[in-house]
């Protein structure tokens, strides 16, 4: 990318390496992971509703108002 030389475009992580080495596999599944998020999205409309609104925008500005670009 221009503003950001040598980051790719997607962030992936290939756990091959650590489950042969260490025996590590990852909790959750795409698919396990996908569904508990979608759930919990829709057990949350409320927080949905506000970061639908925007009025986040407001609370970023005020944060980051003064720090350097």
């Amino acid at each position: 990318m221009k503003d950001r030389p040598g980051h790719d475009r997607r962030y992936a992580i290939d756990a091959r390496k650590l489950e042969a080495e260490l025996g590590w596999k990852p909790a959750e599944t795409f698919e396990s992971g996908i569904r508990k998020t979608v759930a919990w999205y829709l057990a949350n409309p409320e927080w949905v509703a506000h970061v639908q609104s925007g009025a986040y925008r407001e609370w970023v500005g005020k944060q980051y108002a003064d720090a350097p670009a």
